[in-house]
C-alpha cells in the first residue's frame, strides 16, 4: 500500500526563498506584537501600577 505522492518539489534555491520570506513574517509579526505591547502600556499611563489593595 505504498502509493507514491505527486507533489511540488522545490528546489534548494525555492526552500531558501521560502525560508526568507518565512522569517520576514515572523519578524514583521514579532514587531507588530511588540508594538501593541508598547502602545497599550502608554496607553495606560504609568498609574496602572499605583492601585489600591
Amino acid at each position: 500500500m505504498s502509493e507514491k505522492r505527486d507533489g511540488v518539489v522545490l528546489t534548494a534555491e525555492q526552500k531558501r526563498r521560502q525560508r526568507s520570506r518565512n522569517l520576514a513574517i515572523a519578524w514583521a509579526l514579532a514587531a507588530l506584537c511588540v508594538l501593541f505591547f508598547v502602545v497599550t502600556i502608554a496607553k495606560l499611563g504609568p498609574g496602572v501600577m499605583n492601585r489600591p489593595l
